[in-house]
């Protein structure tokens, strides 16, 4: 398994982590992180799916920048710019593909919080480009009947960051259009259950049947 942090070949892009399996070629999965920034669980995840055999691309949205504290990851997050984001996500998405020789068949994107967001929000806006999504307590609302992508989604069952009502309008939107959508709720478990850098959220358990799930999941529709 090979990693770097690097630019990628486009202009007005973010720095990004690359996580690849030992054989050098693995289906494509974009990670898009939470509002801490590009920190060391997140880079360690990469590497975790890049173990199952992925090519697994982060782009680090705030620049090297991170955050530990509720008040910083506030104040980057605030710092950033649809705009840019935007095109920074398009532009790693689209090499991701590339470079994994994905081609019509499309790519994985696994988005916490923040990044799940931003995850729903290409799956909506690049129909084609996306074929798995995996969401992270995570919500958006949009209209998905043209996305190509099949959905699954990891709630806290006491999430004071994600209202349960969101969550129950997204599924019936998603079911509505047509789409192949997974809802898996995790009672008793509170916003960034899965982060084991999170002392004060983490759960071992749900964040391991998370991750199985998640790894089934993009193992069939990627």
């Amino acid at each position: 398994m090979t990693q770097k942090k690097s630019e990628l070949p486009t202009q007005n892009t973010a720095p990004y982590y690359l996580a690849q399996p030992k054989s050098g070629k693995g289906k494509a999965i974009l990670v898009l992180h939470a509002w801490w920034g590009l920190n060391s669980f997140f880079k360690d995840f990469c590497d975790r799916l890049a173990k199952e055999g992925f090519t697994v691309l982060a782009p680090d949205l705030y620049h090297g920048a991170t955050a530990y504290t509720v008040a910083e990851a506030k104040r980057l997050r605030a710092k950033l710019k649809k705009e840019t984001v935007t095109k920074e996500i398009i532009a790693a998405a689209e090499y991701l593909r590339a470079l994994c020789g994905a081609g019509k068949r499309g790519i994985g994107v696994v988005g916490f919080s923040l990044g799940g967001y931003w995850a729903l929000w290409l799956a909506e806006q690049k129909p084609n480009l996306v074929a798995a999504t995996v969401a992270l307590y995570a919500t958006r609302n949009g209209d998905f009947a043209k996305s190509q992508s099949a959905f699954q989604f990891h709630h806290a069952g006491s999430d004071d960051n994600v209202a349960t009502s969101g969550v129950k309008k997204l599924e019936k939107n998603l079911h509505a259009a047509g789409k192949d959508a997974e809802f898996h709720s995790y009672p008793g478990k509170t916003h960034w259950f899965f982060e084991r850098d999170r002392a004060d959220a983490y759960n071992a358990p749900a964040a391991q049947l998370a991750w199985k799930r998640t790894i089934a999941f993009l193992r069939k529709h990627t």
